[in-house]
């Protein structure tokens, strides 16, 4: 079962034979077009400029959509745009505030996503500044979005937090915005899918008719798809090299499909065909596949009275039982961070090791901020771990 508002174009022809035979008796709702229509709950509004918006006009569009519905979610696209557009804005006196993104544990994020909760259904004014974490399985209803510009299924879904229950008086408003300073050269699946949306984005504003009417309805969904897959074709058979688990060059369709490079060297060495019916190389293809592509070192952070226990117990305990409980705990109180930047903090003494060769690391309590998580800049002054 293929259950989403966003289906890419999983049966398109530009995907060749990794291609899925899906025809139109088997879809679910016998009338697509109509529930789209249906469950219409909020107004897009693109607001393109000529060399992107600067953060004082992004701050200025939230303090306007602050005052016409209350509420105001700002998701982008990176973790340097939410804690710089963040800053900007924190001190709002207004509404209050708040930060959202991975560079917060799992503990931390939790309890902010609660306040905003409560803030929402005593109808208190806040904002919340987010990376697209708050995209899935968040379920969370805000009068205003603006979402700086990515692919159309990314729009799509933070439009889904807004006016999510369809109780508010009008229709949600959800500004898509080009961002002067944010940097997506290292995220290239988020920059692909933005220049396609922009392009889906601008033959609407010139005949919005061809997509009737709705930039987030079936018509406007096919054609991202149409564009996004065209030009990253070649890709979605996710070639493997020599140096993999596979030990060739091959790719991971093949690997999961029929396999035909195993059969034939199968064939080679044996003179027959092999005569198991399952033929994929179903290991080999799991130890290859990485759902993130750049790997991370995860680091504990003190976050609360309870993060700082965690390190203090994990400093002073040798027992492998406690230790094993006291890392299954500190899961919450984590934070992962991209092998570059590890090392950078490792040489900067910002982390540390919890013993020495047990490849368990903290935070330094200095670099963990209770607004917006960790930082590599101090945030707060020295308070000793007691161990």
């Amino acid at each position: 079962i293929l259950c989403t508002a966003t289906q890419p174009l999983l049966n398109s022809e530009i995907l060749g034979k990794r291609a899925l035979s899906i025809g139109p008796d088997q879809q679910m709702m016998p009338d697509v077009q109509k529930l789209f229509a249906d469950l219409k709950r909020v107004e897009i509004f693109y607001r393109r400029k000529i060399g992107g918006w600067t953060i004082e006009e992004v701050a200025n569009l939230v303090e306007e959509e602050l005052s016409a519905t209350g509420s105001v979610l700002v998701i982008v696209n990176t973790k340097k745009s939410a804690a710089a557009l963040f800053r900007h804005i924190q001190e709002n006196p207004k509404a209050k505030v708040y930060h959202l993104s991975t560079n917060m544990c799992p503990a931390h994020r939790l309890q902010f996503l609660q306040e905003i909760k409560d803030c929402l259904t005593n109808e208190q004014p806040v904002i919340c500044v987010s990376t697209q974490l708050i995209e899935a399985g968040v379920d969370i209803d805000f009068g205003s979005v603006i979402r700086y510009i990515a692919g159309l299924d990314s729009i799509a879904q933070a439009a889904g937090r807004c006016n999510r229950n369809g109780a508010r008086p009008q229709r949600g408003r959800v500004f898509v915005v080009n961002q002067l300073e944010e940097n997506l050269e290292k995220l290239a699946d988020i920059k692909i899918g933005r220049e396609k949306a922009e392009r889906v984005l601008e033959e609407f504003k010139t005949n919005s008719a061809q997509f009737q009417e709705d930039i987030l309805g079936l018509k406007a969904m096919e054609r991202y798809y149409q564009y996004y897959f065209y030009d990253r074709k070649e890709d979605m058979s996710y070639t493997v090299s020599p140096n993999s688990e596979a030990g060739r060059d091959d790719n991971l369709f093949n690997l999961l499909a029929t396999n035909p490079k195993s059969v034939e060297e199968y064939y080679r060495v044996n003179s027959e065909q092999p005569k198991m019916f399952l033929r994929q190389s179903f290991m080999t293809a799991a130890k290859i596949f990485e759902a993130i592509d750049s790997p991370t070192q995860g680091v504990i952070v003190p976050y609360g009275e309870k993060g700082i226990q965690i390190i203090n117990q994990l400093c002073a305990e040798n027992d492998i039982q406690t230790q094993y409980r006291l890392l299954k705990e500190a899961q919450r109180y984590s934070v992962n961070v991209y092998c570059n930047q590890f090392d950078q903090l490792i040489r900067q003494k910002i982390i540390n090791e919890v013993q020495e060769g047990a490849g368990i690391y903290y935070l330094n309590e200095q670099y963990y901020s209770d607004k917006f998580g960790l930082s590599d800049e101090k945030v707060k002054d020295m308070d000793f771990l007691s161990i």
